[in-house]
């Protein structure tokens, strides 16, 4: 893919280095430098690209020349990195989105400033994605859906038609929300949860791990602890 922009990733931890594989490699962006605040840095480099202090970042890479990807995950309820996206702005910054070659977005699709949609996702006509928004891998958002900013959406997370996910919001992996369902502003949806009604702002939905079986997995296969240690070697 043909590079006509250049990039700077806020962030060299786990989703600074993700960020990184698919700008670079599967996106119109050149990857340039990373950057974080002055007081963390430990090396000059990070896959081969400078280490610049977040504090004199424009100095160096102008705004005028660079977007910037704030590459941060979901800690305090979506917080940390809601607020460096703030700070990147109020630099001047236009911040890129990062929507893979795999995924399936309808035509009329509205996606924000500094999203990150991984492959498998499909978006349905009409859906409306705010800024600071991540999709990892393999949702279904239904059509006439809203996400609203700063919202994290993990994985395999069904998002039916007509919903609406308030602002900071975090689903985790295989949730369920049902058609005309709004989660309102700072809700945590744990993983495997089904939502059929709308929710008030701050709540916390999780679903209790299966229960563990009173038979282990050696009583079940009728394996011997001594079966392996008994055998003739040949």
């Amino acid at each position: 893919m043909q590079k006509t922009k250049k990039l700077i990733i806020v962030g060299t931890g786990e989703t600074g280095l993700i960020a990184y594989e698919y700008f670079q490699f599967d996106s119109e962006y050149e990857v340039m430098a990373f950057s974080i605040n002055e007081k963390y840095i430990k090396d000059k480099e990070l896959n081969n690209l400078p280490i610049v202090a977040f504090e004199i970042l424009e100095e160096s890479y102008p705004a005028n020349e660079y977007e910037v990807y704030v590459a941060i995950s979901s800690g305090k309820l979506n917080r940390n990195r809601a607020r460096v996206y703030s700070e990147v702005k109020e630099k001047g910054y236009k911040c890129a989105s990062y929507i893979s070659s795999q995924a399936f977005v309808w035509r009329n699709v509205e996606i924000g400033e500094n999203c990150f949609i991984f492959e498998d996702n499909t978006l349905q006509p009409f859906v409306k994605i705010g800024n600071n928004v991540t999709l990892w891998s393999g949702n279904h958002i239904g059509h006439n859906s809203i996400i609203k900013d700063n919202c994290f959406i993990s994985s395999h997370c069904v998002i039916s038609g007509f919903c609406e996910i308030g602002e900071n919001s975090f689903l985790g992996v295989n949730c369920t929300i049902e058609n005309n369902t709004t989660i309102a502003k700072d809700n945590f949806i744990g993983a495997g949860a089904l939502i059929q009604k709308n929710t008030n702002e701050k709540e916390f939905y999780q679903v209790k791990q299966t229960e563990l079986s009173k038979v282990n997995t050696h009583r079940l296969f009728r394996i011997k602890e001594d079966w392996w240690s008994g055998r003739k070697k040949v």
